[in-house]
């Protein structure tokens, strides 16, 4: 039992590199949400549009999209991952913004064609700010409920860390910035953890949604998740999804 206990503690010993999570591949399955993101972004993002990645991570998805660098923009908040942009994107010519706040501060008003955003802070008034007259607005977000079963399982006073990044709250803050929704939609899809190691490995990773998470102290809860797994093969939680397709006036 010492053996897997010691497997658990290395698990929350392990660093994320920019936002990649391949060390849970094999180990933990979600399924597919009834949209595409990247496939949403595709079909708006024209080679001529000057482009606004939010959050944009260590770059992973935004490279993706093969967009001109001269005509790219990204924001990063976590020193970190601005380190590593600053190492691999801003030589190749894309421009970066700090942005430890997530208030879009240092970047230009109405400078952009298109807003992206998967997945990270929206200060929708800014968004506004910076986008042209009739530019556009593409965000995906994790809802307020997301892994919630699991999280509170692993602390019983867990609050969501943002209740109200929900879809009709977000809605609701887009129509009053000035902007008209032309599609949303919103899911739960199950996320099946195969070993409590990856368990152990997400909640450390994700502290917004684990917060004080320490592999130590939840041993007796990390116990009882591998009797769910011997029996059953899996741990399912659920992940909360929305995402909005908005025009600015």
């Amino acid at each position: 039992m010492q053996t897997i206990e010691s497997e658990w503690l290395a698990e929350s010993q392990q660093a994320m590199r920019g936002w990649d999570f391949s060390h849970l591949k094999g180990r933990c399955q979600t399924e597919e949400l009834p949209w595409n993101y990247s496939a949403w972004v595709r079909r708006h993002l024209k080679p001529s549009d000057e482009w606004l990645d939010m959050d944009t991570g260590g770059g992973e998805l935004m490279q993706t999209f093969q967009h001109p660098v001269e005509k790219t923009t990204v924001t990063e908040g976590w020193q970190p991952n601005i380190d590593l942009l600053k190492r691999t994107l801003v030589p190749q010519g894309v421009t970066l913004y700090p942005d430890p706040e997530e208030r879009l501060a240092q970047v230009p008003d109405e400078h952009f064609d298109i807003v992206t955003n998967s997945h990270g802070g929206l200060p929708i008034r800014d968004i506004a700010r910076v986008l042209r007259s009739h530019g556009l607005f593409v965000s995906q977000q994790v809802g307020a409920t997301n892994n919630y079963s699991l999280s509170r399982f692993l602390n019983a006073n867990y609050v969501p860390a943002f209740p109200d990044n929900n879809l009709p709250q977000v809605m609701t803050e887009l129509r009053e910035a000035g902007f008209k929704i032309l599609k949303s939609d919103a899911a739960f899809v199950k996320m099946n953890f195969t070993d409590v190691g990856a368990i152990v490995y997400y909640a450390t990773i994700i502290p917004w949604e684990f917060p004080d998470f320490d592999v130590k102290k939840v041993m007796p809860q990390l116990h009882q998740l591998q009797k769910i797994i011997d029996s059953q093969g899996s741990v399912t939680t659920f992940e909360d999804r929305f995402i909005a397709l908005a025009k600015k006036n």
